[in-house]
């Protein structure tokens, strides 16, 4: 085999039809942006409409592909039905789901009551949890699809003052584990970025919030620097392309390397 010509239409979506949530800005917006780009038509949703209705107004102005705004509040079980049966009706169905929305709200576990733990697992555990419940039966009607859930380095590591995020993490990258076993026969893969520092809008607005600065963030990786949205939009692609056929029920993480201690002294 010519793996030359094996390997072209593995880099295409032309007629996938995915939902991004949270895609109005960051990691989001990049992800939408490079789906389209490779053919594919897309749903573009978050609570910040507004935004949406920019990146689905600049997609199809550059790629010509179907681009379509809607609100969405993965929180709401009633907001989550409507968009998902929404985007159905105008692209004809769901091949692609990303998980994106999601939040991280720091406070010390002592202090974090039984209302903000139940906001952040509706919004970085829940609400993926019921979209995937939405979105399967169309997929399993197309004959397959892919569903990326956008995690975090928090849930592999766990992070200080971060006890709720760290356990909504922990939990998509376990969800995205069973999904994958259980949806497997049918066709559908489902796998988990384990995302960094990444200087998307939000993450910059509470750097700053902290005294830090995109460089202090990055200076932790051995990498030395931050991701930008589009390194964790390429690790989408590959996951919802022919690239990554064989692969299911995993976490990638896309960080900037590991933070090792101790041992021998770091190299500048």
């Amino acid at each position: 085999m010519d793996t030359a010509f094996a390997l072209e239409p593995a880099f295409e979506l032309a007629g996938q039809k995915a939902i991004i949530t949270g895609g109005g800005t960051g990691i989001g917006e990049a992800s939408a942006k490079v789906l389209a780009a490779r053919g594919c038509d897309v749903v573009v949703a978050s609570r910040k409409v507004d935004n949406c209705e920019r990146v689905a107004s600049e997609i199809t102005a550059a790629t010509g592909r179907k681009a379509i705004a809607m609100a969405l509040d993965v929180r709401d079980d009633a907001s989550c039905e409507a968009t998902v049966a929404q985007a159905i009706d105008a692209l004809g169905g769901v091949d692609i789901l990303v998980n994106n929305a999601g939040g991280s709200y720091m406070f010390p576990f002592v202090d974090t009551g039984m209302d903000r733990f139940d906001n952040n697992m509706a919004l970085n555990l829940r609400g993926p949890y019921h979209l995937i419940q939405l979105v399967a039966p169309s997929m399993i009607e197309r004959g397959g699809g892919s569903i990326v859930n956008i995690s975090s380095s928090a849930g592999v590591t766990g992070v200080r003052g971060g006890a709720v995020y760290s356990a909504s993490k922990a939990g998509l990258q376990m969800l995205s584990r069973v999904v994958a076993s259980e949806l497997g026969p049918k066709g559908i893969r489902c796998n988990a970025i384990a995302v960094g520092a990444v200087a998307s809008e939000g993450a910059l607005r509470a750097w700053d919030r902290f005294g830090m600065t995109a460089d202090s963030a990055g200076a932790r990786a051995p990498l030395r620097r931050v991701g930008q949205p589009l390194d964790i939009a390429m690790g989408v692609f590959y996951f919802c392309s022919g690239l990554s056929s064989w692969v299911s029920g995993q976490t990638l993480s896309i960080d900037g390397g590991p933070a090792l201690g101790g041992g021998l002294p770091d190299e500048d």
